[in-house]
């Protein structure tokens, strides 16, 4: 017997929704059976691009559907969650999972009660980059990360730590894996009522430091994360999907053949710098085909809700730090 599509919605085609919308409906294993959006006129836009059904209430959508993205501002994440949750919907809801702690701790509740899967959209984690990391990161000892983009409105319902810090937060989180000792940050309103340019230094107890920069007053976008452990030094570039890879051993074998005349003093042209083998994707169809298949196999996904918890934990602390000083 052929095995059935999921039936999956879209909550919101704005400018990510809408690729949501597009992925889906060409994705195997996944059938669109239609959008919701505030906007009547967006969701015909929308509708009629991907040649799906346009719901006239979210209830109606919730009916029709499995699994539901919810890509709507951070702030109506759980007034949509909810009620999606209650009609025994899985959900993928865009980073962070919600705007407060006391609401994510709603969304797991209601999860929990109703048997649904909830994976929380922290793309980077489905970043091509992200898989070389997770193979080679395995004992890191310091972190600088900066992500920088040009100022827009789209998103300044939160600061900018919930809204592009978080996505480092979760990688820091994922290779780390130890308690957080101490949190040290900074943070400056310069268009919006939130802060827009944010600095965080999270220690944590196993010694790693991790440095995290996120600015949305940039003239230029900028995801890059470098990485040095005892045997390596990785810089990892998440936009383009490439980066390079210094290892120990290497330097030590460099060093040696310095010693004996097979390299000239100051000549660094032979220091084996190597280029990461990264094979590109489109993040987003990869993190929404994983999504559909954990739903198929009813499987806790890879970023579920309480890795989005967690993120979101730390966001809140860097957000209240920077907001007491």
């Amino acid at each position: 017997m052929p095995v059935s599509r999921i039936r999956c919605g879209v909550v919101g085609v704005g400018s990510l929704g809408q690729h949501h919308a597009r992925i889906y409906s060409g994705l195997p294993g996944a059938e669109l059976a239609g959008i919701f959006d505030t906007s009547k006129a967006r969701a015909e836009e929308i509708a009629a691009k991907v040649g799906c059904r346009c719901f006239a209430s979210l209830d109606e959508l919730a009916g029709a559907c499995d699994a539901v993205s919810i890509v709507v501002p951070t702030d109506r994440h759980a007034e949509v969650a909810l009620p999606l949750l209650e009609r025994g919907c899985h959900l993928l809801i865009e980073k962070p999972i919600c705007a407060s702690l006391d609401e994510a701790e709603q969304v797991l509740a209601a999860a929990r009660s109703k048997g649904c899967l909830v994976q929380v959209g922290h793309v980077e984690h489905f970043n091509p980059v992200m898989a070389f990391l997770e193979k080679e990161a395995d004992r890191p000892q310091y972190i600088t990360a900066e992500r920088l983009a040009p100022y827009q409105v789209r998103g300044t319902e939160v600061g900018v730590v919930l809204d592009l810090m978080i996505h480092d937060i979760g990688i820091v989180l994922a290779l780390v894996k130890s308690p957080i000792a101490k949190i040290d940050s900074v943070g400056i309103n310069v268009l919006s009522k939130t802060e827009d340019i944010a600095n965080a230094r999270i220690q944590f107890e196993n010694g790693c430091v991790a440095n995290l920069s996120a600015s949305r007053m940039s003239l230029r976008k900028s995801r890059e994360v470098r990485i040095f452990q005892d045997n390596a030094y990785l810089s990892l570039d998440f936009m383009n999907q490439s980066g390079h890879l210094v290892r120990k051993s290497d330097i030590i074998a460099f060093g040696l053949k310095m010693k004996v005349g097979l390299v000239k003093a100051g000549d660094t042209s032979s220091v084996p710098v190597h280029q990461i083998p990264i094979e590109k994707g489109e993040p987003l169809a990869l993190e929404l085909a994983h999504f559909v298949e954990s739903v198929a196999r009813r499987r806790q996904p890879k970023v579920g809700a309480e890795l989005g918890r967690s993120a979101l934990e730390v966001a809140i602390a860097i957000t209240d730090q920077i907001r007491r000083k």
